[in-house]
């Protein structure tokens, strides 16, 4: 049993009212987070390093110490001995832990009372002071705000507060999930989260 601004509101046991998973929903938000890093670093060996074709000097007689190449790691411009290269950082994580993770997080948010539940959130047109009376009016005045589908009137309201961020379901990751003081969510959009997390 949930409660939304003005009346009460059914919600699924299945999706918010399951146990909760600290390990597994820390294992899903590094997942996430490990996901979103590039991985572009890179570096050149000695044999990525241009030049270095020729013996810098004969092998024997000139006093200098014997040398096969001038990209040498040991040499000014020469390669690194073991570069950085290119990866992936992605985590697999399997389908059904990560529903099972996103249904502890938004149990966990609704015992918490910090998950609030309207029926729609409107804005005629893009005007920041407009969706900061309705977010004060709910008290939460820094919260994550969860649409059905993407609101882009709602998403050009919010861009200029910084403690308000707009998803809708699809996008709604454990990252973003755990990171707000409150999670303000639609009724269409709960009852796609309960859709989505059978």
């Amino acid at each position: 049993m949930g409660k939304k601004a003005g009346s009460p509101l059914e919600l699924s046991d299945q999706s918010f009212a399951a146990r909760f998973n600290e390990p597994l929903v820390h294992q899903i938000v590094v997942a996430f987070q490990a996901g979103a890093r590039a991985g572009t670093r890179a570096q050149k060996n000695r044999s990525a390093v241009r030049g270095g074709g020729a013996k810098p000097w004969r092998q024997k007689g000139t006093g200098n110490a014997r040398a096969g190449t001038n990209r040498s790691p040991i040499w000014r411009g020469g390669g690194k001995v073991f570069p950085a290269q290119n990866r992936d950082f992605k985590q697999k994580v399997n389908r059904k832990a990560y529903r099972a993770g996103v249904r502890s997080i938004l149990s966990e948010l609704l015992r918490q009372d910090r998950l609030v539940v309207v029926d729609a959130i409107k804005i005629d047109k893009p005007k920041t002071k407009a969706l900061v009376e309705k977010l004060i009016a709910l008290d939460a005045p820094n919260a994550l705000i969860v649409t059905d589908d993407f609101d882009l009137t709602l998403a050009l309201s919010a861009r200029n507060l910084p403690g308000v961020h707009v998803v809708d379901v699809i996008n709604a990751n454990p990252v973003v999930l755990v990171g707000f003081d409150k999670v303000i969510m639609t009724v269409d959009a709960v009852k796609k989260f309960e859709e989505v997390l059978k």
